[in-house]
């Protein structure tokens, strides 16, 4: 008893002492850490006083501090110009899709590969899945040209042997077929990558709940329901978060690599390819920095809503 009574003093100084006393315990990680924050610092932080541009009329020659200002002459420019739905439009579209469809899919492959017992297949799958992961958009595109072009491409090449064509169909100047490929592109250059963290929380999963489980009659399949994805679901919803908080962020190089073609110029244009084609191509610098501020602010906004109702649930972010 006496040992108990003296040991919760000890236990609310600790508490006072709070942050600086867990750093100080922590001294070998913290120092491991501080050469990531001054990456951060330096390349994420550092630069975020380019946001002055989206308030001025920017002059390279004059620098941030001689340019005039103009306040949200730029903010409203955009709101008013003849493509802002259309970019908007597409923006929202081809985000949402990817979301709906690229965000169960690793999800569902971590699920099938962890009810394989075949050590060999299983481990030929992952890195089969996994490899698209590390090709640049560059080679991904060439692939995707390939494979959908009218000369010889093997798609078309299948369709006609099939006879379900006729003549080969151009996928890639048809407008109808863009966003689908996009979002096909996509999710198969992604989902064996984003499986491993799915996996790795799988594997940590109490064995003993699958045996109480089979023991009490449960199936594979209604394990799978009962237990897995239980179990993962708060890694589920951090990720989910994280998805949201993107959802403005519908891609760049996949869609200015694919969508190039000028026919495809109404459901390519997304915020980002926007941004790139006003602010390096036309060099409007102020315009451009205000688009991409308006778009990290929407994100910023959905991110911290999608934080707030997914706090309910006992996971967030903070």
């Amino acid at each position: 008893m006496s040992q108990l009574a003296n040991s919760v003093p000890i236990t609310e100084r600790r508490k006072k002492r709070g942050l600086a006393y867990r750093m100080l315990r922590q001294w070998d990680i913290q120092l491991m850490v501080i050469p990531a924050l001054i990456l951060i610092f330096i390349f994420s932080y550092i630069p975020m006083y380019g946001v002055l541009m989206a308030f001025q009329d920017y002059n390279i020659f004059n620098g941030f501090w001689n340019s005039p200002w103009v306040g949200f002459k730029h903010f409203s420019m955009f709101f008013h110009a003849p493509e802002f739905w259309t970019i908007l439009r597409n923006t929202i579209i081809i985000s949402l899709l990817k979301f709906g469809i690229g965000f169960p899919a690793p999800i569902i492959l971590a699920l099938m590969l962890n009810e394989v017992r075949q050590m060999f297949f299983k481990r030929v799958v992952q890195t089969i899945s996994y490899l698209p992961h590390f090709l640049s958009w560059v080679i991904v595109a060439g692939f995707a040209m390939s494979i959908l072009s009218t000369d010889n491409g093997s798609l078309n090449i299948l369709l006609q042997k099939l006879h379900l064509i006729k003549e080969p169909i151009g996928f890639l100047g048809r407008a109808e077929y863009f966003w689908g490929i996009i979002v096909s592109t996509s999710v198969w250059k992604e989902i064996g990558f984003n499986s491993i963290v799915y996996l790795a929380a799988i594997a940590g999963i109490n064995p003993s709940l699958y045996e109480a489980a089979s023991i009490d009659g449960a199936g594979r399949v209604k394990q799978v329901f009962m237990i897995t994805i239980p179990s993962i679901m708060p890694v589920v919803v951090i990720f989910m978060i994280l998805a949201i908080g993107n959802l403005l962020s519908a891609g760049f190089e996949d869609i200015l690599l694919l969508g190039a073609n000028p026919v495809l110029r109404d459901v390519a244009s997304v915020i980002d390819t926007y941004v790139y084609r006003v602010g390096i191509t036309n060099q409007r610098y102020s315009y451009a920095t205000a688009v991409g501020l308006f778009k990290a602010v929407i994100s910023v906004g959905l991110l911290t809503f999608a934080n707030y109702f997914a706090r309910r649930s006992g996971n967030s972010l903070w």
